[in-house]
């Protein structure tokens, strides 16, 4: 009896090795695929980057828990230039800096944007941060956003895909636990942690920054009581009206500053995590590091040694933890 010479039909040897030759053939071509995606997902990362009039508008939705009052919804704006700092295949850096009408120049918050982050750090309590390892299956051909305070102290990241089906790319984070947001814990002691879910999205005006939070009581790593939902809406819309001059010359002047700044942070993240022994605020690290920038600012040197002392008051390194992987670092 002669046998089928279809793959189907194949005995089982010769089965495998036919599929394994199909594997091998279609290899290239997923590679092409996940290197288009790669790059269409840097496109729109650095589409992020320019001058923007930002509006930010906040609104409690959903009441969870009995006898709750919504707060006031809150809505500012702000002239705001975002800078790219660092560009690798791998790796985008997006400096944000805020000027205001009378040209002064605040250094704001920073994004850093990881490709197939081996880890990531988590906000676990109050003014405390935990690396942890990502697992292959949390990671792959996902980009790990890694927000920074103004003073460039960790405040949260998320994980997850960009999109792009629909003519408009859109980033979608796995929901992940942040501190207080600094509109919030100078009037408010009623809650101390925001669950959170992020998206952005590129608009043909510039991007947008959407948030899912929800405000939650924790005890360390347990949930007590749950507060309200609450949408979050930052609209960066390009504009011209603004001379954006004082900002790209106070980056120029401590650029190198800053850079010492976050490797500092990044060498404390590198120890499996940190604590910042102030009050939620974080004033003095912020008020310390911001007089340092001021002299870098002005011309003068900055020593490495100064930067130390401020770490030296007021960062600690994050006890050991028996779920903590003790060769993790924080997605660099």
């Amino acid at each position: 009896m002669r046998i089928a010479t279809t793959p189907r039909h194949l005995p089982l040897p010769l089965a495998l090795l036919a599929a394994v030759a199909a594997l091998i053939a279609a290899t290239p071509v997923l590679a092409d695929m996940s290197t288009a995606s790669s790059e269409a997902d840097r496109a729109a990362i650095l589409a992020m980057q320019g001058e923007y009039a930002v509006t930010f508008r906040f609104e409690e939705t959903v009441p969870l828990s009995a006898g709750y009052a919504a707060r006031d919804t809150k809505d500012s704006g702000a002239r705001e230039v975002v800078i790219v700092i660092k560009d690798t295949p791998s790796k985008i850096v997006l400096q944000h800096l805020l000027v205001a009408p009378n040209g002064h120049v605040t250094k704001h918050w920073r994004q850093d944007w990881t490709f197939e982050a081996a880890s990531r750090f988590e906000f676990v309590a109050d003014q405390t941060w935990r690396v942890r390892a990502l697992t292959p299956a949390e990671t792959v051909g996902r980009w790990t956003q890694c927000v920074f305070e103004v003073s460039d102290a960790p405040r949260y990241c998320g994980t997850g895909r960009w999109n792009h089906q629909y003519g408009n790319a859109t980033w979608t984070s796995d929901r992940t636990w942040r501190p207080l947001p600094r509109r919030e814990h100078t009037t408010r002691d009623d809650y101390n942690a925001l669950n959170v879910e992020n998206r952005h999205t590129i608009t043909p005006f510039g991007w947008t920054h959407e948030q899912d939070n929800t405000k939650v009581v924790r005890d360390g790593e347990r949930t007590v009581r749950t507060l309200t939902r609450e949408f979050g809406f930052n609209d960066y819309r390009r504009t011209t009206d603004t001379d954006f001059g004082p900002a790209y010359r106070y980056w120029q002047a401590t650029a190198p500053f800053w850079a010492q700044v976050r490797d500092r942070w990044q060498a404390a993240l590198d120890t499996g995590g940190l604590v910042i022994d102030t009050k939620v605020d974080g004033m003095p690290v912020i008020v310390g590091l911001f007089r340092l920038a001021s002299k870098a600012e002005s011309g003068e040197v900055v020593e490495a040694a100064a930067i130390e002392r401020v770490f030296e008051r007021h960062i600690e390194a994050l006890p050991p933890s028996p779920q903590a992987t003790p060769q993790a670092t924080a997605a660099r």
